[in-house]
């Protein structure tokens, strides 16, 4: 009897996804546990396991949308013995835009022999360049998928113009729904920000007189992030407004603190969320938040890890952002965003001194934050990462 590949629970609001790359072909052969199907919502792209072995039919392919138990596809059993079971398959080819396309007959390259970087395993245009300079770096010329010395051709007079090309690509599935779901936030909240500056002189010190212990006692190092989750918490608890949400006509007031902790992977951003972190050090916090960044990347992040949180912190300044205006993750009511460390003038009794400054903006939803709540949230943020010494003692 056939196996049902179903579209499992990726979190609490979420009820339909995205089907991403097929991993393996309808046809083949899977072993149990083999990671079969990529599926993408606004927040992540999770892979999705045989839960036995069998042969793959699929019947929702990449880029169609599909709900929360869903079948997508089945698996014929079958008992596997020596004779029977599968080798390892080789990886499914990858789609060739037109532009790739082009240029693999130009230079008699096959799809097979250039690595692909596009969005989905999708091979690009640049992807075939990248490979046509290596090949003439080492003095190689491509034809008909062999390389042979390179042989003397007449030059010619005069260049032809470069063609003016463009290139459709397809938007990702995670990318559509990551521009459906902030587009939404938009449209149903009424979203301010409200900005300050902060001196990071103090916790730049404490970090480097504490650095070298932190790390020989903790194994790992200490970052900035723990400080400003931290510095939430502490004005969390001033402000709960900012800890609560909207759910229809009743503002629910939470006392247990989530914090999303937003971070790069590589098919976009994912906030996953540190539960209770109220409770965590320093060095739980920043053991947390750095394999949520090792896991992201590698897209071993589990549904469970990507809801629920209560208020979301942003760092664009790692990426060099001086000053932005981040989007609250619906249904929270506040988002804060970290920026670039710049050394900067400003004035200290009465004198102009050098200080390394952080612009950081909080962006909130009007409907239950009033601007006086929304700017001493910030301010609290302010107080606590400049005089750092007040989190340990909570004061």
């Amino acid at each position: 009897m056939a196996i049902e590949l179903k579209v499992p629970s990726v979190g609490e609001s979420i009820t339909e996804v995205v089907i991403g790359q097929w991993l393996k072909q309808g046809g083949q052969r899977v072993a149990k546990d083999e990671a079969l199907v990529e599926i993408e919502t606004d927040k992540a792209t999770l892979e999705v396991p045989a839960p036995e072995a069998g042969t793959l039919k699929v019947l929702k392919q990449a880029g169609e949308s599909a709900t929360v138990g869903e079948v997508i596809a089945w698996l014929e059993p079958a008992t596997e013995t020596p004779e029977t079971r599968p080798a390892e398959s080789p990886a499914p080819p990858p789609r060739v835009m037109p532009a790739a396309q082009r240029l693999l007959a130009e230079h008699g390259l096959s799809a097979t022999q250039v690595a692909a970087s596009g969005p989905g395993g999708r091979l690009l245009k640049e992807d075939v360049q990248r490979q046509v300079a290596a090949v003439a770096e080492r003095g190689e010329i491509a034809v008909a998928g062999q390389q042979q010395a390179p042989t003397a051709a007449p030059r010619p007079a005069s260049q032809p113009a470069p063609a003016r090309e463009e290139e459709a690509v397809p938007m990702s599935p995670l990318r559509r729904l990551i521009a459906e779901r902030l587009v939404s936030a938009q449209q149903t909240a009424a979203l301010l920000t409200t900005f300050n500056e902060i001196d990071m002189s103090e916790v730049l010190a404490l970090r480097q007189s504490y650095q070298e212990a932190f790390r020989e006692r903790y194994g790992i190092r200490l970052g900035f992030m723990s400080f400003f989750v931290k510095a939430a918490i502490d004005a969390l608890k001033l402000i709960p407004q900012l800890n609560a949400e909207i759910r229809g006509t009743d503002i629910i007031y939470k006392n247990y603190y989530d914090i999303g902790v937003a971070v790069s992977a590589k098919k976009g951003l994912v906030v996953p969320v540190v539960r209770n972190a109220d409770r965590l050090g320093f060095a739980g916090l920043e053991r947390a938040i750095a394999d949520f960044g090792q896991r992201a990347n590698d897209n071993k992040l589990l549904p469970e890890e990507l809801h629920g949180g209560t208020f979301t912190i942003s760092n664009g300044g790692v990426f060099g952002s001086l000053l932005s205006t981040p989007i609250v993750n619906p249904p929270q009511s506040g988002v804060l965003g970290m920026h670039a460390i710049q050394e900067r003038p400003v004035a200290l009794g009465g004198q102009v001194v050098i200080r390394p400054m952080m612009y950081v903006a909080l962006t909130y939803d009007h409907r239950l934050v009033d601007g006086r709540e929304a700017v001493t949230f910030l301010k609290r943020i302010k107080e606590a990462i400049e005089r750092p010494a007040r989190m340990l003692l909570e004061v």
